[in-house]
């Protein structure tokens, strides 16, 4: 070969290394696009976890593999966009690497890892919560402190130094990177796992409020995937915490005084 295809051949390989990363947000527009078609078809029962276990009628088993496949694209739409950052510079080290693909899949496969684990827990514990209820006259009759309780919960947490500790790694992408990153699968796949972790970390209250009380619905979706991506991802957007944070609390007082109207008002 001679010393000019070569250099040719060098050159192309360089200039797809530093091609500009779309995929990412492509990704988030099917996501989201699918989620829509979901909403316009009525087939959000789907990621209803109330109406996979208490209607569907369906084996535990299936019901939440049915919930945890729509969940994937749920947590494509909002959580997505508040790490491509970081998925960026996964794909730009990827690429100088021979076995780009599963280098950037172990990546993204441990990072999924950690939300999926995240939802059969949750998915796990809103079974065991209806059946306290079904069996429980009085938690039947309230059941509406479990939603204020969600809310509180996720307020509380926006001001404790676990939430601060992990928006932080979450809000300094390249410093995280170079410290954890190492060449390899499998360093990869842990890499994914612990970025995973500390997108848990800085974001569970809030997705757990998502998964109680606005699960499917369009608007609930984009409000915190919002709060979620300034928080992590635009400057200056960690002194949006303490305001969701009050947000929050108040949406659990005003759950408390006025379930039904609040209820109704998730539901739409």
């Amino acid at each position: 070969m001679s010393t000019a295809n070569m250099s040719g051949e060098s050159g192309s390989m360089s200039a797809r290394r530093r091609a500009p990363v779309r995929w990412p947000w492509l990704v988030v527009a099917i996501a989201w696009a699918v989620a829509l078609l979901a909403t316009l078809f009525h087939q959000r029962y789907l990621i209803d976890h109330h109406w996979l276990i208490e209607a569907s009628g369906l084996p535990w088993l299936l019901a939440a593999l049915i919930f945890l496949a729509s969940w994937q694209v749920m947590t494509m739409a909002m959580m997505l966009p508040s790490s491509i950052p970081m998925v960026n510079m996964m794909t730009y080290a990827a690429r100088k690497q021979t076995q780009t693909r599963r280098v950037l899949g172990a990546f993204l496969a441990g990072y999924a890892a950690i939300w999926t684990a995240f939802a059969v827990a949750a998915f796990a514990s809103d079974t065991l919560i209806h059946r306290s209820v079904d069996s429980w006259p009085w938690l039947a009759s309230h059941a509406y402190l479990i939603g204020a309780t969600t809310f509180a919960l996720a307020g509380i947490f926006q001001f404790t130094p676990l939430k601060e500790h992990c928006l932080k790694a979450c809000r300094s992408p390249l410093s995280f990177f170079v410290r954890y990153y190492r060449a390899g699968i499998a360093p990869a796949w842990r890499l994914g796992l612990r970025h995973g972790l500390f997108c848990l970390g800085c974001c569970w209250a809030l997705m757990l409020v998502m998964f109680g009380v606005g699960i499917g619905s369009l608007g609930w979706m984009a409000a915190l995937a919002g709060v979620m991506t300034i928080e992590k991802a635009v400057p200056g957007g960690r002194r949006i915490g303490p305001l969701v944070g009050i947000a929050m609390l108040m949406l659990a007082a005003l759950w408390l005084a006025h379930p039904a109207w609040l209820l109704a008002s998730v539901e739409s």
